[in-house]
């Protein structure tokens, strides 16, 4: 098994944080060696400027089996997870979004939909209770009737 890379600025776990246990922790450290060993061919192919090192061969194979084993044991502890993954996440990360940021616009607007919809409740509410007070102010005869209908018809209160 690889070496935990150092945690990226935006990641959700701090270097110091463990991984999860059991084979979930496993697939996230592989998946950390996996990106170290992309860092490191990245590094290598821009690097590579010569024509033969170490007797004949250049340093970018060692790295592209290195990447090869990560990828080989990625899919045998894949074999063993059933965690689902939604379809939209891995378009986003296909087209380069950070699934964390998409997480957050999700939440902020999902908060903000929740706030929009109090208020309009709010809104129907105060409305209800003032065209209560207008019809018990008319129509006295009415005022018990809409008292007793006045809880079934505001449960947040």
């Amino acid at each position: 098994m690889a070496q935990p890379a150092p945690a990226a600025p935006d990641s959700p776990r701090s270097e110091q944080t463990p991984p999860p246990p059991g084979m979930q922790g496993d697939f996230e450290q592989e998946l950390m060696g996996l990106a170290n060993s992309l860092y490191n061919l990245g590094v290598t192919v821009i690097n590579d400027t010569t024509r033969d090192l170490q007797g004949g061969s250049k340093p970018v194979g060692p790295r592209v089996n290195d990447v090869v084993s990560n990828l080989s044991n990625l899919d045998d502890i894949a074999q063993h997870l059933t965690t689902m993954i939604p379809m939209q996440v891995l378009a986003d990360i296909d087209n380069s979004r950070n699934p964390m940021q998409l997480t957050k616009e999700r939440l902020e607007r999902a908060a903000a939909e929740n706030q929009f919809m109090n208020g309009k409740i709010a809104a129907i509410n105060s409305y209800r209770q003032y065209l209560d007070e207008a019809i018990a102010e008319n129509f006295p005869e009415l005022e018990t009737v809409l008292k007793e209908k006045a809880p079934e018809s505001n449960p947040q209160e």
